[in-house]
């Protein structure tokens, strides 16, 4: 498959929801805590960003700062909580990007979303799909991101990319994809995320 063709992007958009997921029915988290929550889950926005270099295109991470009380230290996609002033979550997903790497908005263009992702800590999570064409360097702002880095997408599309992590929290054990490139371990709610796209744009279901 290539992955830099304006058909390759085409099959990915046509396969992407084009407007933002509206969420119904009960909300299945991606592990269970001992006690459900009581509250509407918080509403979230992350960007994978489709990144445009001359080798092909990349997907865009970052590793949090240490210095954060939430996720220190962990790989994740720019993002964070919907603001009442967005006008919608690719809105929350720019602005964010735009405040952790210095995304800047006119380099984007929006291919879609895939469906909300509900984590057991209470976020309900919308993945905007995204091509940047970026103008400049992605520049971590030191308050919030210790450094970014970019995966080839050929590698992501790969099924022998993804292992498997284990988590044990609260007493009970889980497990989620984990990916291992280039000393970065992306595990966790990015991994899970991650791979959903990959079976998603390669349409297959995970195994």
């Amino acid at each position: 498959m290539t992955i830099r063709d304006d058909a390759f992007l085409s099959r990915l958009s046509s396969r992407l929801l084009q407007v933002p997921p509206v969420h119904a029915g009960e909300l299945v988290p991606d592990w269970a805590p001992l006690t459900p929550y009581d509250r509407p889950p918080v509403e979230a926005a992350v960007m994978i960003a489709l990144v445009e270099r001359p080798e092909g295109l990349t997907v865009l991470y970052t590793e949090r700062s240490p210095d954060l009380r939430a996720h220190s230290g962990q790989v994740a996609f720019p993002g964070g909580k919907v603001d009442k002033t967005d006008a919608d979550v690719a809105a929350a997903a720019l602005r964010e990007a735009n405040e952790e790497v210095g995304m800047r908005a006119e380099d984007v263009k929006i291919l879609g979303y895939l469906p909300t992702y509900y984590t057991g800590t209470n976020y309900l999570i919308t993945p905007v799909v995204a091509l940047v064409s970026p103008s400049g360097p992605f520049v971590p702002n030191p308050g919030e991101v210790h450094s970014v880095f970019e995966v080839p997408l050929s590698r992501i599309l790969e099924r022998s990319t993804y292992g498997r992590f284990k988590i044990s929290r609260q007493g009970k054990e889980h497990t989620t994809w984990q990916i291992d490139h280039d000393g970065h371990m992306i595990w966790g709610i990015t991994a899970n995320l991650t791979r959903k796209f990959r079976d998603l744009v390669m349409d297959e279901d995970a195994a």
